[in-house]
């Protein structure tokens, strides 16, 4: 159990190497429509949304090593497949395989490391490595990012090729966990389901919950139209060519400012408080959105730098949070079920955002500004919601 622990952020740094996030969207729209490049991200969503709550079953009902196995396994195929796709069919392919090596990691990585402290009696000390696994993650997709966006410039799918390397040690990293000892759950996956619907009855789950599927879709907006955004301002300014290493070095940026910022998050947490401190972060999500809405100015690019702060600020004390509340049997489908919903809200609305664009044109400005001038607006009232909701809900723990 103390080698799970130690090589726990080792196998999060190797899953952060992901070269190809700074340039995915370029890569598509290099060979397919903006539209269609829209469509294929909705299709990662939707295999992970798909296999969210099977994979937390499988977990809980098999164990956490043969499920990351089975995530580094499809991680490799995705973006080995990424690398040789040439056609829409080849790139669906790939995206659901990767969706799934997301959908088998989410929550079960998070629930062998609790389960693995909890062997040696340090539990309490979730907060702590939940941290620590997230800065090596964070400077991972930092170092990632840059090169990724050098790679593209000598051969487009480099990147991709570099990834699926990466992801090769990540399935050398699981094949060396051992499993922690659990309560193996022996329901089905609909009456767990109905356990977990009792669980949600506590206000504090509930909360969380609301907070976790709506910081995950305004976390994924910048992501997604981020890249467009830039090639977007890079053209007007004309240096369109400029993007791929533009581009990575804004991810690269906006990784580093995040593990900066995590070094920070504890005392700010402590100083403001759990609930104060989620909602601060959530805010900012919202407030990103709005700039990148209002102007297409090459100055609005360095806000991106921002993008993965909220994160740092919430995602380790939001999953420390919610482990105290749930039974190890249940643990990695409640997970599940709460990034399954986040992922289904969010593929439906990229979805949504597809149909109403038209076959061949390169995503705008005017486009963007459409998308998330009405994000805001949602996540303006899901927040003042949040707000006042807190005032009832015994967030911070006893």
């Amino acid at each position: 159990m103390t080698r799970n622990i130690r090589l726990y952020r080792w196998f999060q740094f190797f899953q952060g190497l992901l070269f190809w996030q700074a340039v995915w969207f370029l890569y598509f729209q290099g060979t397919l429509s903006a539209a269609e490049a829209v469509l294929l991200y909705a299709i990662f969503n939707v295999a992970t949304t798909a296999l969210e709550v099977p994979s937390g079953w499988m977990s809980d009902r098999l164990g956490r090593r043969p499920t990351l196995i089975a995530a580094g396994l499809t991680g490799v195929g995705g973006a080995a497949l990424l690398a040789t796709g040439d056609s829409f069919v080849l790139f669906c392919a790939a995206q659901v395989l990767i969706g799934a090596s997301k959908a088998f990691s989410s929550g079960t990585d998070s629930a062998f490391l609790y389960e693995s402290l909890a062997a040696t009696g340090r539990q309490t000390e979730v907060e702590h490595h939940e941290l620590a696994a997230w800065r090596f993650s964070f400077t991972a997709l930092a170092l990632s990012a840059v090169t990724g966006g050098l790679l593209y410039v000598v051969d487009i799918t480099a990147p991709f090729w570099a990834s699926t390397a990466a992801g090769l040690v990540v399935l050398a990293l699981a094949l060396a966990f051992r499993e922690p000892p659990q309560e193996i759950d022996e329901a089905t996956p609909l009456s767990q389901l109905g356990t977990l619907r009792a669980a949600l009855r506590q206000p504090v789950l509930a909360w969380l919950f609301v907070l976790s599927v709506a910081m995950y879709g305004f976390s994924h907006l910048p992501f997604v139209f981020g890249q467009p955004f830039i090639l977007d301002a890079l053209a007007k300014a004309g240096l369109a060519a400029e993007a791929p290493v533009v581009s990575g070095g804004v991810t690269s940026a906006m990784m580093v400012i995040s593990v900066a910022a995590s070094l920070f998050a504890p005392r700010l947490r402590s100083y403001l408080g759990l609930p104060a401190i989620l909602l601060v972060a959530f805010a900012m999500q919202i407030a990103l959105c709005g700039v990148l809405a209002l102007s297409d100015s090459l100055i609005v690019i360095a806000f991106l730098f921002l993008r993965m702060v909220p994160d740092s600020l919430s995602r380790p004390f939001l999953l420390a949070r919610v482990q105290t509340l749930l039974t190890n049997g249940g643990r990695a489908t409640y997970l599940s079920l709460q990034s399954f919903c986040g992922r289904l809200v969010f593929a439906a609305t990229l979805y949504l955002v597809s149909r109403t664009m038209t076959g061949t044109e390169e995503m705008d400005h005017a486009g963007i500004q459409t998308v998330l001038g009405w994000s805001v607006l949602v996540g303006v009232v899901v927040l003042v919601g949040l707000v006042l909701a807190a005032r009832r809900v015994r967030v911070e723990p006893a």
